[in-house]
């Protein structure tokens, strides 16, 4: 098995036949796998440009696995100076955003440096599966119809004076009956038989092997037949939330996954932009919890422009986060996955001038005089994290739009972060500080 990990937008080189594993044979395995996912586009280069002699990754972070070859794709992250520093802030990201719970002694006992991706995921998900075994496979009461030689529930009238009129001795029956086979159990054995097919560590194999005899009596189901509408988490089996959540993420429930077969290859990709912005929306409303504000992700939404005849209205917006105060935005908050630059190179940071646009729109169409673009931090900026500047918006009396990044490196510090960008220290907000919290 060919294994290679690369930077979003960094290039693997195409050794030539003969020369080196990594051939154009392999390269178009890769490019073909591409193309199957959602997050491709329509030739897959939104994932792996293809060039005479080398492959690009883009702004998609997962892993590829095609026939003999696996391609791990990480973020740019930095503080994080090593793959297994960037494994571990990526997964610490996508487990706030899927309101997963990893134990400190999950994580020590995690390889980051040696195993990719997947392999941590599926070993999260294993250890989260056998946590929840552990305190019962969960049942439901489940109607069945049955030819009895005693009544049982109620008797199936139809059935009983058509089909069963020369056998009297029989009762058709209707009754219901406790029972391990329901969606939630489908649904993990589905994930347990995918994930067997692709795992590569023997530790996971071993794992998944008893998992798989666990649910052996639960009915197989098709990946893309799973009744995901018919699981309801509550009070009863709430410890089976997360293994919930993981199998979402590893059968492509959640974010754009393709499992094509094991002919064909398998890809758990994220977006990075939609990654970071689920992230930071989730930090902010838990840093805000305790406050007078409220945190709106993806919402409220409200049009730009009115017809000023038909009074129809269009081109609809959706700001990334939005904080109010007694249903009153005051703080828009725009992520951009992105690098700013030094402002000794560039005095606008880098920032698009369509960024600004859009922020001008947003404080237009919501009447919200604060308004924020917050980017990834690096250490080429030559300042820590946090506010970097602060703009007056001409012709208003007061609307300011600050630039400000987040560092990464240490996911579980984001909320403090995002605190501290918001509110100073006498709980006010920031651009400059605005109201008491």
């Amino acid at each position: 098995m060919i294994r290679r990990t690369i930077r979003e937008w960094g290039y693997l080189p195409i050794d030539r036949s003969g020369e080196g594993e990594f051939t154009r044979t392999v390269a178009d395995r890769l490019l073909e796998l591409s193309r199957t996912n959602p997050l491709g586009g329509e030739d897959g280069e939104c994932i792996l440009t293809n060039h005479a002699h080398r492959l690009r990754a883009q702004q998609v972070v997962g892993l590829l696995a095609a026939p003999g070859v696996t391609l791990e794709i990480l973020p740019k992250i930095d503080g994080a100076d090593s793959d297994g520093a960037t494994r571990r802030s990526l997964i610490h990201m996508l487990a706030a955003v899927i309101d997963l719970e990893i134990a400190d002694g999950a994580i020590t006992d995690l390889d980051w440096q040696k195993d990719d991706l997947l392999e941590i995921l599926i070993r999260l998900f294993c250890d989260q599966l056998f946590k929840a075994l552990h305190r019962g496979m969960p049942r439901q009461y489940v109607e069945h119809e049955d030819d009895l030689a005693a009544i049982r529930g109620r008797l199936v009238l139809k059935r009983q004076f058509t089909t069963l009129s020369v056998t009297p001795q029989k009762l058709a029956c209707r009754f219901d009956e406790l029972s391990p086979d329901i969606a939630l159990n489908r649904i993990m054995k589905a994930a347990v038989s995918r994930l067997s097919s692709i795992a590569r560590s023997p530790l996971n194999q071993r794992r998944l092997a008893e998992l798989a005899f666990a649910f052996s009596e639960i009915s197989t189901v098709p990946v893309a037949q799973l009744p995901w509408d018919r699981v309801a988490i509550d009070r009863t089996n709430r410890a089976w939330a997360q293994p919930l959540e993981l199998a979402k993420l590893l059968l492509g429930r959640r974010y754009q996954n393709t499992s094509s077969g094991e002919g064909r290859g398998f890809s758990l990709l994220f977006e990075m932009h939609t990654l970071f912005e689920e992230f930071v929306g989730r930090k902010i409303r838990q840093a805000l919890s305790k406050t007078k504000y409220a945190v709106s992700l993806q919402g409220p939404t409200d049009h730009a422009l009115t017809d000023y005849h038909s009074g129809r209205r269009s081109f609809l917006t959706r700001p990334d986060i939005i904080v109010s105060r007694d249903g009153k935005p005051v703080l828009i908050i725009d992520t951009k996955w992105k690098r700013l630059n030094r402002e000794i190179d560039d005095q606008k940071h880098g920032v698009s001038q369509a960024d600004v646009y859009q922020l001008m729109a947003y404080a237009h169409v919501y009447r919200c005089d604060r308004l924020l673009l917050l980017y990834p931090h690096h250490n080429m900026l030559g300042r820590e994290a946090g506010l970097i500047a602060t703009h007056h918006i001409a012709g208003t009396l007061d609307t300011r739009l600050g630039f400000a990044t987040l560092s990464l490196s240490q996911p579980r510090s984001a909320a403090e972060q995002c605190h501290g960008l918001i509110f100073n220290e006498a709980g006010a907000v920031n651009l400059p500080h605005l109201l008491a919290a």
